[in-house]
This record gives C-alpha cells, structure tokens and sequence, in this order.
C-alpha cells in the first residue's frame, strides 16, 4: 500500500524544477504571444521590403549558429545558471531596446538585426546551459516528468500564445507587443535566481587546440551508436518538418481556398496534440519502455506529411489537414520528452553544454537549408508534389533511428 505513493515522491522532480519550469513557462509566453513581433515592425513601423524581413530571419538563425561554434565550449567549464540568467538578462536588454528606439523615433533596420541576432544567440546560449543544469538539478528517474512537463508547456503556450500576441498587435502595435516579450526574460532571470539548490561545480578544463574543443560536442555525438543515429534522424526530420510549413501556408490559402481563419485553426488546433502526447508519455514510458516509446513515437511522427500532400477541397479537406497535423504533433509530443531524458541520461556530464550546443547549431543551419530546398522544388513544381517529397523523405527517416542500441556505457553518465 505504501508503495505507489513512494514511487511518486521519487518521480517527482521537485519544489527547484517547479521554480525553473515557472521561469521557462514565463518566457516562452512571452515569446509566443511576440511570434512574429519583430517582422511585424519591420513591416508596419519600418516598412522594410519582403527581402529585408526574409533576411532578418536569416541574419538571427545563422549568425546565433555561427556564435554557439565558441560559446559550447565556453559554458561547458562554468555553472549553468549564471549563464542562465545572464542570457535572459541580455535578451530582455535587446529587446526592450525595441519600443524604447521606437518611442524616441530612432528605431532603424539595423536596430532590429542587432536585436534579432543578440536574441537568437542568448537562446543558443540558455538552450545549452539549461540541458546540463537540468540534468544536474533533476534525479534521473524524475528527468521524464520533468522533459514531459516542459513539452507540455511549450504546447500550451504555442497554442494560446500567437492568437493572445495578434490580440496585443490589434490593440498596441507589435512595438510595444515586443515589451511584453522582453519582461518574460527579466521574469524568467529572476525565478532561476530563486533556485536553491547548490549548483555542482562545472567540469575542469583541459588543455587542448581550440580546433578540438569547438569540434567536441559533434564528435562526441558521432562516436556514440544511438546518439548518431538521432542526430542525424533529428536533422533530417526537422529540415522537412520545417520546410513544409510556408509550402502548407500555401497549399491550403492558394490551391484549397481555405478562409485564413481556417488555416489559423487548423494549424493551431492540432497542437493540442502536443499537449496531449507529452501528458501521456510518463504513463506510456511506465508500461511499454522507453526504447519502445522512442522507437515508436519516432516512426509514427513521419506518417502524417505525405497525406498532408493530398488534402482534398472543400470541408473534408479542412478536416483532412487539421487531422494529419494533429497526428504529426501528437507522436511529437511523445517522442520529444522521451529523446531529452535519454539524450541526456547518455551524454557525459561533462559533455552536456557542447552536446547541447552542437545539436542545437546543426538544427539552426539544417532547417533554413531544408526550406530553401523545399522552396526552389515546390517553385519547380508544385507545393503539393514538394510536400510529397519532403514526407517521402520523413519516412526514410525512420531508418536512421537508434535500432541497435550502443552498449558501451560511460561511467560518467548519471
């Protein structure tokens, strides 16, 4: 009798996590509700052209990627939540800078390219640290808990979020739409300040070329079976994933006649399926495993693309597409927690900041790459036939999933 609430205690991440899920939930709201915010000033406020918005994205992806080179290394060798905090510190700085230009009349382009790059950078820097302090802060039967809670959260947000900020855009303007998004960072700085636990000390550094500390996250990641192959499959599905977002943008505005109403339902509706998918994954995990889970939820995700490219006209079509993103997002959402616990339960401590880092700068280059590919093809084509393409690809994914598992262990995992 006594012990089923044992067991709970013990999965239960703890009163640290709560405060550190608190700080994540408040900044990515506030991120969501400004989705878009900085194209929208560049647009309305700027009135930059289609090429100038485009770049902006561009600049913020690549040039975050070309930083996070250096900064892996960089945050491996120091404690976790300082750079924490500092990132978040910095990034509210960059933006709130936004409205405060704007307000004095000397808001500029470039203004807005230093802002996006100097956020998109902190948001490498925070992802990296936040993956080996987790892992530090979190007992390792209660890390599936926690990366459940956070992808649950992050599904929450990105379904109430961007219709709550084209509400706030209505009403304020996206300038001061970017305030809210630069209070959520101060917010989020200051609940990780309230973190109690001692931070353990980072790992010391050892002489080697500079060449070969920047290059450590990637080789430790090709040197490790199972790491490979989900690198590799992460790649691959999220440069298709990605790429056929604007192509669906298109195919359901252009060729289908939806309402945008309709597109902006069918999109936002499915990612209840997230939500879903990231409560149910704890309880899936206790009763299959979690190689199953990982293996299972991996190869479900790439089954919904392809009819995706075959979305009928009229109301059918409607639920057609609602229903295949829903079922995208759900497998998602089971598959992404279960991969964080297990990438982190198989990644040395005192590799964590530059695996983190290096997975996080290939996703950066990796997907940009595949809309681009996506793009010149449907532009040859048809959006339809590129969708197709890319879900044919989704599904050869599948076979870069870890299906023989890496026995060598390393003492240092925990």
């Amino acid at each position: 009798m006594t012990r089923v609430p044992e067991l709970e205690t013990s999965t239960r991440p703890g009163r640290d996590f709560d405060r550190l899920w608190l700080a994540t939930a408040t900044s990515q709201a506030g991120s969501t509700i400004a989705y878009g915010a900085l194209p929208l000033v560049a647009v309305l406020v700027l009135n930059s052209s289609t090429f100038q918005v485009s770049l902006l994205a561009a600049l913020s992806g690549f040039a975050a990627a070309a930083a996070g080179i250096r900064l892996g290394p960089w945050i491996e060798y120091r404690h976790k939540r300082p750079t924490m905090v500092g990132a978040d510190l910095i990034r509210f700085a960059a933006m709130v800078s936004i409205p405060v230009a704007g307000f004095f009349g000397v808001l500029t382009y470039a203004h807005l390219c230093v802002a996006g790059v100097v956020s998109a950078t902190c948001e490498l820097a925070f992802t990296a640290a936040s993956g080996a302090h987790l892992k530090a802060l979190v007992r390792p039967e209660a890390r599936l808990a926690a990366t459940s809670r956070l992808e649950t959260t992050f599904w929450t947000t990105f379904t109430a979020g961007p219709p709550i900020g084209g509400a706030l855009v209505s009403a304020v303007g996206p300038t001061l739409t970017v305030l809210v998004d630069a209070v959520t960072y101060l917010l989020s700085a200051l609940g990780i300040r309230s973190i109690r636990t001692p931070e353990p000390a980072p790992p010391t550094r050892q002489p080697q070329h500079w060449l070969a500390e920047v290059s450590a996250g990637w080789r430790y990641i090709l040197a490790r079976r199972d790491l490979r192959a989900l690198f590799l499959n992460a790649a691959l599905f999220g440069s298709c994933v990605i790429a056929t977002s604007p192509l669906q943008a298109v195919l359901t505005l252009r060729e289908l006649g939806m309402e945008p109403w309709m597109y902006g339902v069918a999109m936002g509706l499915p990612c209840l399926g997230g939500i879903l998918g990231a409560m149910c994954t704890p309880r899936l995990t206790s009763r299959l495993g979690e190689r199953t889970v990982l293996l299972g939820s991996g190869v479900a995700r790439t089954l919904w693309t392809v009819p995706i490219a075959f979305t009928p006209t009229g109301p059918i079509g409607f639920a057609w597409f609602t229903a295949a993103n829903f079922g995208l997002i759900l497998c998602a959402g089971v598959f992404n927690p279960t991969f964080a616990a297990y990438r982190m339960r198989e990644t040395a401590d005192d590799h964590m900041s530059r695996v983190q880092a290096a997975w996080s700068i290939t996703m950066k280059v990796a997907q940009p790459a595949g809309v681009l590919a996506a793009g010149a093809l449907a532009a040859a084509t048809s959006p339809r036939t590129a969708i197709a393409v890319a879900g044919g690809v989704l599904l050869l994914s599948s076979g870069l999933l870890p299906w023989r598992a890496d026995v060598r262990k390393s003492a240092t995992r925990g």
